[in-house]
């Protein structure tokens, strides 16, 4: 039997359809009134103001004019982004009212809702459902309910429902539940809440609260976090249960109360605030009795930025701890990446826009604490405090551009530069003060860098001549040993900086690729001066690599300058896949020539020899799967290699990767590195979970994830973390341990363990963000089952 179609906008074109049909086609024939289907049926409450088309459909049909009317067999409602399908349904045009019987299915932004009856207000999108079950595309999950009633299409109230992202089976509960005496999901607030709630994994109850909310989205809200849970050798079991407070939409505070069995009971708090011109954070971890170290710890950070008006910006960063021994007993607390140096850093400047460039006037305030610790092996060297750093900066438009490596193609020539002035007061740190280093001197330096160009450039080459100088005095606190406390030298430099880009067409491995040849020189003559008895507060050897044979000074800082009469000479070939612009592979080699000994060297022994070491760069992804990346630093003379880095990764599909590094400093460090991401069992060929044959088990998979570092001078692991995975759709559970190397015969050693209910929450220790920070091209396996901004991040 056909399907009869029926429309009537928002209950009142059905008197007109009905005049119509009754007058015949005669209206029609004579240019009158014609009706069309609308293209496209707007959102309720849309910005145009016009209401969408209330559209039935069924095999069989009936209406009453301006009344009632039935739908029978396959019959359809549609009105905007609402289908309503039922076995039979009626509206009332009057109340705006539709009921439905007999395999009830609504979909309305996504979500499903399945059930035996339903009375709905359309428009308002009012009503209740009978025994329903559903589905948020949100958060990928539903559940059942004895009684569900909708309230406007962004808010739900289940009565005794349950919710699970675990597919539904007929006579089997999902792995993991939440059954509530109400459930209320409110997406307009991104909220869900859940009352009389108890979760319970494979039946078992794990959590259960007289009320539990959770975000449905990115959307913060005050409410209890999932608990922290960790174990490691120094604490022992550790738990935490952390509190979320939405004190307004610019500020909010998690404070988290935790207990060690080893060391106690604490509290962790971060506070947060964006207002206009301000923004920051304070998170502060207090442990009042560390019954270990019989003393209070704690551990402080501050971070803070803004603008004070007329464009003037401060910025603050500070962490700081109680003892030397913190960054051992206690290390995920600590934020800085060097967890024994903490730093004070206070700055403050402005930048000001001109034609002719941008000048920069900038105050600062730098100190350091050295969590040293008793062992005199792993002393280091405190840097320098500046207390204060002055100064001003003046460049023109394009010189940061051209320094910084820009090729000026087609531009005019035009003398470019940079001048920069500052004063600096030099203090060790008290904890330097303590120990050998006090017979470093302290003091004060004014500075004076500059430089001059004149960049030329064409379609495949630039010239860069420069001119520099680094002029610096300095008043000391502590007589030298030749009886001077005050002292000042100037160095002046010239350079000219040569390359060249040719291109080519021409294939690799079978495959029509474009080839260039990029050829560089870099002439630098700095002539000799005295430095020895001057001191030493910032200046320290650069790193010998492609990017630092191509400057003029092998020190970085202002205090030590490198005599140089040299020619840097070298190329780089690109082979770049002309549709898609990617690099296929990369090959260079560069190497330094001396015109005369070099006497201002890194290591304080002049450099005689004429050829410096040779620099060697490769680098090839020649398909999706495989990439490799190699530096070598090769002496000629011993004929071997100084230094190497080499790594090499395959990746041949979601979910599996496995990657390995060998790192080698003659003398100095050996190491290997092994990283993987691969299923061990159970998954099928895209690396995803099997599925029985309906389709409906949780079935699992196995993985295994880690990366673990070999230190071959040494004999022993050093920093590395290994762990197993196992996918079962709706939950993923995560073990594994991570090693930290906190001296020469120390480690730290902490067991991960999580477990995800996708859709939902995770529970227990970050193990996610610890394999995603260590692991080259890891990939959480829930990434795609969530429309959530947080499926795939902390």
């Amino acid at each position: 039997m056909p399907r009869f179609p029926f429309f009537c906008p928002a209950a009142r074109l059905l008197p007109l359809v009905l005049m119509m049909a009754a007058s015949g086609l005669a209206a029609a024939q004579e240019g009158g009134l014609q009706l069309r289907r609308a293209k496209v049926l707007t959102m309720p409450g849309s910005s145009s103001g016009v209401k969408p088309a209330v559209v039935l459909s069924a095999k069989s049909l009936q209406s009453q004019l301006d009344q009632l009317s039935m739908a029978e067999g396959e019959a359809e409602l549609r009105y905007g982004e609402l289908l309503m399908k039922a076995d039979r349904l009626s509206y009332l045009q009057p109340s705006d009212e539709a009921r439905a019987t007999g395999k009830v299915e609504v979909s309305v932004a996504g979500n499903v809702f399945r059930g035996s009856e339903l009375q709905l207000f359309v428009q308002r999108f009012e009503g209740e459902f009978l025994d329903p079950s559903y589905f948020f595309s949100l958060t990928g999950g539903g559940g059942k309910a004895e009684r569900l009633r909708f309230i406007g299409q962004q808010r739900v109230l289940a009565d005794g429902g349950t919710y699970s992202s675990c597919p539904v089976e007929d006579g089997k509960e999902p792995a993991w539940q939440l059954t509530t005496t109400q459930l209320r999901m409110d997406f307009e607030a991104n909220e869900g809440i859940a009352s009389g709630a108890v979760l319970r994994f494979y039946g078992v109850p794990i959590l259960a609260a007289p009320t539990i909310s959770f975000s449905l989205g990115s959307t913060r809200k005050s409410g209890w976090l999932p608990p922290n849970i960790g174990l490691d050798n120094r604490s022992g079991f550790e738990l935490g249960l952390p509190y979320y407070w939405n004190i307004a939409p610019q500020h909010d505070a998690t404070l988290t109360p935790f207990i060690m069995t080893r060391r106690g009971a604490g509290l962790d708090s971060e506070y947060r605030y964006l207002e206009p011109g301000h923004n920051g954070e304070i998170k502060l971890a207090w442990l009042p009795n560390d019954r270990v170290a019989n003393r209070a710890r704690w551990a402080l950070d501050l971070a803070q930025q803004g603008e004070v008006g007329r464009d003037w910006r401060y910025q603050i960063r500070s962490e700081r701890a109680s003892d030397d021994e913190y960054w051992k007993d206690l290390p995920k607390r600590l934020q800085s990446q060097t967890p024994r140096l903490l730093a004070t850093d206070l700055r403050f400047g402005r930048s000001v826009q001109r034609e002719w460039g941008e000048a920069q006037a900038y105050a600062r305030v730098q100190a350091w604490q050295a969590l040293q610790g008793a062992d005199p092996l792993t002393r280091f060297e405190t840097p320098y405090q500046r207390v204060p750093q002055v100064g001003l900066r003046l460049s023109t438009e394009a010189d940061d551009a051209v320094m910084a490596g820009f090729r000026p193609w087609g531009r005019r020539a035009r003398l470019e530069g940079a001048v920069e002035l500052e004063y600096n007061r030099f203090e060790l740190p008290r904890e330097a003060l303590d120990s050998q280093r006090s017979t470093l001197p302290s003091g004060q330096r004014a500075h004076l860098l500059g430089h001059v160009s004149l960049p030329f450039g064409g379609a495949g080459w630039w010239l860069i001549p420069k001119l520099s100088l680094n002029a610096a005095a300095y008043s000391l606190d502590q007589t030298q040993m030749d009886g001077r406390r005050s002292m000042s030298r100037s160095v002046p430099s010239l350079s000219v900086d040569q390359g060249w880009v040719f291109e080519r067409q021409t294939a690799l491995f079978g495959r029509g690729t474009l080839q260039t040849l990029e050829p560089r020189l870099l002439y630098v003559n700095t002539p000799f001066r005295d430095q020895s008895g001057m001191p030493n507060f910032d200046a320290a050897p650069k790193d010998f690599n492609f990017d630092s044979i191509y400057t003029d000074n092998q020190f970085s800082g202002v205090d030590r300058v490198s005599d140089n009469h040299q020619l840097s000479f070298g190329a780089i070939s690109r082979w770049v896949n002309p549709s898609q612009g990617g690099e296929l592979l990369r090959l260079g080699l560069v190497q330094r020539y001396l015109f005369r000994d070099q006497r201002i060297t890194p290591d304080g022994q002049p450099q005689t020899q004429r050829l410096s070491d040779l620099l060697l760069l490769g680098s090839a992804h020649l398909n999706t799967q495989w990439w490799m990346d190699a530096a070598v630093q090769y002496n000629p003379d011993s004929s071997r290699a100084v230094r190497t880095v080499t790594s090499l990764r395959y990746s041949p599909g979601p979910f599996r990767t496995v990657s390995a590094a060998y790192r080698l400093a003659r003398g100095q460090s050996e190491q290997v590195e092994l990283g993987w991401q691969w299923p061990l069992f159970g998954a099928q060929a895209d690396g995803s979970p099997r599925r029985d044959s309906a389709g409906g088990s949780c079935g699992g998979a196995w993985y295994s994830a880690g990366r673990v570092q070999y230190s071959l001078r040494d004999r022993r692991f050093t920093d590395s973390v290994v762990g197993v995975e196992y996918d079962a759709g709706c939950w993923i559970l995560r073990v594994g341990a991570e090693r930290l190397s906190t001296g020469r015969a120390e480690t730290n050693t902490r067991l991960l363990l999580q477990l995800e209910l996708v859709g939902l929450s995770r529970l227990g220790s970050n193990a996610l963000k610890v394999l995603r920070d260590n692991i080259p091209g890891y990939r959480p396996l829930s990434s795609d089952r969530s429309a959530s901004p947080e499926a795939s991040y902390d």
